[in-house]
């Protein structure tokens, strides 16, 4: 049970109930006893269903919200916690000081509105996924700090690139790369690995006598480990690598014996003195890919050597270039001619006694009658032995 009381130099009715022994006091915000009762009865309600009183909710706050979201990719070691502690401090300058419940779609929104002026709609949606991510830990927790996780509605990107590296390119961005990035992009082009996968690759996982590669479980973006075998061209360039190789380096690329990590100015030097800007160093994931489709590389055989767990993604990249709509246009152009020439071979040959009513009947028919009047085929020997034995 419960009761309605008034405190001290106070005007409005407070209400005070019970769960597992537990006292909890909260105010009504309001002067009236029909609106006091009404709250009781709505806590008592809750307790009675075995649920948390909404009291517990309404002090839970969004600072604590994130910070147990920050803990979560700080626990589990994931690699994104600096972007994670990106979103926490933006998120922070709007929605600081403000309870959980007050964090609703149209509080959101106006956080969308604002943000929206100085960032794209990617950045705002990898921060609103953050505010998602909190709410559902804190509705997880035991016991849970947070009642319902609002509505959030995330924007539409349009971010899909579709840049590829032909092979002539390829060549040529390969002359003009300095020494110590060509390995890198022979790699990338063969094998449609992520930069940070082919930067961080050490000799250990690399079998030259086998010609293979190898990443370990939990070395790679979804965890998963994978195996590629090298063609000649790749094989003969991690061999020359190997044989001048520095052994207080574990590292298969690098400068100096330091790790690679942005070799953008010297990636967008060598793009423009070829005449091709703006091409992406994950491009070549993109053009491995779909070389290996063009080969006939079974599509779940690609999925593995890329590392796509989804056929959803893996679709984002086997994407159709405009050589490829210019390769169907021009098989579609012989088709077309194909046939014409044999709609016109079958109206042109009259003498060989086709029956101008199966002239519509397709193909089969128009073959089947000049196979049947041709000299020396079994009907015309037919005739003509018929015609010998009845002069």
């Amino acid at each position: 049970m419960g009761c309605i009381y008034r405190r001290k130099n106070s005007k409005h009715y407070w209400i005070k109930y019970y769960r597992h022994g537990k006292q909890f006091a909260e105010s009504t915000n309001s002067d009236k006893m029909e609106v006091a009762k009404r709250i009781l009865k709505l806590r008592e309600g809750e307790i009675s269903e075995g649920k948390m009183p909404g009291v517990c909710f309404d002090r839970t706050t969004f600072e604590e919200l994130m910070e147990d979201y920050l803990a979560d990719y700080q626990i589990n070691g994931k690699r994104t916690v600096p972007r994670a502690e990106r979103c926490k401090k933006f998120l922070l300058k709007e929605f600081r000081g403000m309870r959980a419940p007050e964090i609703t779609t149209t509080a959101i929104k106006r956080y969308i509105e604002k943000r929206l002026e100085h960032v794209s709609k990617a950045t705002v949606n990898r921060e609103l996924s953050a505010i998602k991510r909190a709410f559902n830990l804190g509705l997880r927790c035991t016991p849970p700090k947070v009642a319902h996780v609002p509505y959030i509605p995330m924007l539409k990107e349009n971010n899909v690139r579709k840049g590829f590296i032909e092979h002539k390119h390829y060549r040529a961005l390969y002359q003009a790369l300095p020494e110590h990035l060509k390995p890198v992009l022979a790699f990338g082009y063969f094998s449609g690995w992520r930069k940070g996968e082919i930067l961080g690759l050490k000799w250990h996982q690399v079998d030259l006598r086998e010609g293979i590669v190898r990443l370990e479980p939990g070395e790679t973006k979804n965890n998963e480990g994978r195996t590629f075998y090298m063609e000649p061209e790749l094989l003969n360039t991690l061999n020359a690598l190997h044989e001048k190789r520095r052994t207080d380096c574990p590292l298969v690329f690098h400068l100096n014996g330091n790790r690679l990590y942005d070799f953008r100015k010297s990636w967008d030097k060598a793009c423009t003195s070829i005449e091709k800007p703006g091409l992406l160093f994950h491009d070549l994931r993109r053009s491995a890919i779909r070389n290996m489709v063009r080969a006939g590389v079974p599509e779940r055989v690609a999925m593995t050597i890329s590392g796509h767990k989804t056929r959803c993604v893996f679709d984002r990249y086997n994407i159709v270039s405009q050589e490829d709509l210019k390769e169907a246009a021009r098989k579609r152009q012989i088709f077309s001619e194909n046939q014409a020439a044999q709609l016109h071979f079958s109206y042109t040959s009259p003498s060989l006694g086709v029956n101008p009513e199966t002239r519509g009947l397709g193909k089969l028919t128009l073959i089947r009658g000049l196979e049947a009047n041709r000299p020396g085929s079994q009907k015309t020997k037919g005739l003509t032995e018929s015609k010998s034995a009845n002069p």
